[in-house]
């Protein structure tokens, strides 16, 4: 059995990485200090350690995927690759409406968006690399609870 190693490129992947990151970082900075304190939280809400917690095992989950589709030559590579990069410009705004104007009902409108390009993203990203569209199920399912906890707060602190 012959096995080949693919040799990792850098350059590619320090900038999926560095885009990702790099936009997170300034929807943090433009969603002022991001906390639930003083709102009354759906039940099964996990507590604010876990957040930032989850979102980089997700931003390190997304950059690799991004990179895999990148590397892999394909031709419709690069329709995927805007996806990615839109969703993520549209994943920094959340927190801005969210925490900063706390318009919690079109946040929750903004999250049903951002989940319809990620989940484009990542059929777009399946027909590529299927390890890729893997990498971005945990995202899809974080969308969902972050979904159920955006609607609740919304619901319980209006």
């Amino acid at each position: 059995m012959l096995v080949t190693r693919r040799t990792i490129e850098w350059k590619p992947l320090l900038f999926f990485f560095l885009y990702t990151f790099i936009l997170a970082g300034i929807g943090i900075l433009l969603s002022g200090s991001p906390s639930t304190e003083g709102l009354t939280m759906p039940p099964l809400a996990p507590p604010d350690w876990l957040f930032p917690v989850v979102w980089t095992i997700l931003y390190s989950l997304m950059s690799v995927a991004a990179y895999l589709v990148f590397v892999s030559g394909d031709i419709d590579r690069g329709p995927a690759l805007r996806l990615y990069l839109l969703q993520v410009l549209v994943n920094i705004l959340w927190p801005l409406f969210f925490f900063r104007f706390e318009w919690y009902f079109f946040s929750f409108l903004w999250l049903l968006l951002l989940l319809t390009l990620v989940i484009f993203t990542a059929l777009r990203f399946k027909l590529i690399s299927r390890t890729a569209y893997l990498l971005f199920l945990p995202y899809i399912a974080w969308l969902l609870i972050a979904g159920y906890l955006n609607l609740g707060i919304y619901l319980l602190n209006r």
